[in-house]
């Protein structure tokens, strides 16, 4: 399955799509409960902040013509995870001084199949991302190969194939469209074959509608035959369509069934020689583990300031509130992202890290001393608990 991301300016209305703050005709009710959202600031918020960076900076107001916030579409898969997605908010970041303030999952768009009826889901992502470059406090200057960069990124954070860019892609659409044109004329053609050949046959015989005159003799009925025959034409006309309508139909399951094995298949082989690299090569395992540890890592820090975001005036003075409110967190990263707890484990076993996850939950910094042994994620019954 192939990804892209394009961002474009964002919209006044985006806080109130992305966070589903009413309801749209063109969802799924029922779905919505399994879309995830996370917000580090409001795109009001951000852009005050940017235009007084901005004015500080420079020394000058932000241009009415810039776009100092822009908002991106990701083709996602549908069990991609808020952990990959922050994955990928902190490349754009370290890579191309994109920073995503803003993520949204969707998983109740899409639409119904006119011919099969059945719901075919548009699985996506949208990312709000501040656009400022805080070396100048103007907007990021970015060329063509940066935008082929964040397909890039997209591709590799997401464990998704790279979309084909450019007229390359536009090209292979309209000749695929001209091969499906193309075999439909082919079944048509068909029954036409098989129409007019029934039409000469004898089948055609009983159409024609024949009377004895008044002296006796055989005569065709004319307007009897001809609505015969029209009544006939409709008939054949309505098979044809309805052929055709299932033959679409069946076609477009079978190309898309072979979609999904392709891409298990790939997948499969993909963890086949990662599963045995990773088992022979001590070094690799290695590099793989911390990897894997600095995304939860990640996306720990990122919850941290969406629970501060959602709830500013809490009393994080008592330390068992604080490690219970931890405690939420790492519960529900645990749950949404499949994150074993063993993974947490191995976080708070650094007292330097932990103090700086603390710290940045209590007061939103990296600077209190806490000790690892404090924290009950590392105990198995609360584990458990959890």
């Amino acid at each position: 399955m192939k990804t892209s991301i394009n961002f474009k300016a964002v919209k006044s209305d985006s806080e109130t799509h992305n966070f589903r703050k009413k309801t749209f005709d063109y969802i799924r009710k029922d779905l919505t409960p399994k879309n995830e959202y996370w917000m580090e600031q409001k795109i009001v918020d951000r852009i005050q902040k940017i235009e007084a960076y901005c004015k500080e900076k420079s020394g000058r107001k932000l241009q009415k013509n810039a776009m100092p916030v822009r908002e991106a579409v990701v083709v996602i898969k549908e069990n991609t995870t808020m952990l990959e997605l922050q994955n990928l908010a902190k490349k754009l970041e370290e890579e191309l001084n994109i920073r995503v303030f803003q993520i949204a999952i969707h998983k109740d768009e899409g639409h119904t199949d006119k011919d099969t009826k059945e719901w075919k889901p548009n699985y996506h992502a949208h990312l709000v991302a501040d656009w400022q470059d805080l070396q100048t406090g103007k907007t990021l200057k970015h060329q063509s190969f940066h935008y082929s960069k964040m397909q890039d990124l997209a591709a590799e954070c997401l464990n998704m194939e790279r979309g084909i860019s450019g007229s390359r892609e536009r090209l292979e659409a309209i000749e695929f469209k001209i091969q499906q044109k193309e075999e439909d004329l082919k079944v048509l053609e068909a029954r036409y074959d098989l129409m007019k050949s029934e039409m000469t046959s004898k089948k055609s015989e009983g159409l024609v509608v024949k009377e004895n005159d008044f002296l006796g003799f055989k005569k065709i009925k004319t307007d009897k035959t001809i609505a015969n025959y029209e009544k006939a034409f409709r008939t054949y006309k309505s098979t044809i369509l309805k052929n055709t309508s299932d033959l679409e139909s069946k076609s477009k399951q079978i190309t898309e069934l072979n979609k999904k094995v392709l891409d298990l298949q790939k997948q499969l082989h993909l963890f086949k020689n990662k599963n045995a690299v990773l088992l022979s090569n001590p070094t690799f395992f290695a590099s793989e583990k911390k990897k894997y540890l600095d995304s939860v890592i990640n996306i720990v820090e990122r919850e941290i300031k969406f629970s501060r975001f959602r709830n500013p005036h809490l009393d994080r003075t008592d330390k068992q509130k604080l490690i219970s409110e931890m405690e939420k967190i790492a519960q529900k990263i645990s749950q949404e992202n499949t994150v074993p707890f063993s993974a947490f484990n191995e976080i708070f076993k650094d007292n330097e890290k932990t103090n700086q996850l603390f710290s940045l939950l209590q007061f939103g910094n990296e600077n209190t001393n806490y000790e690892a042994e404090d924290i009950p994620i590392q105990n198995k019954r609360k584990r458990k608990r959890l």
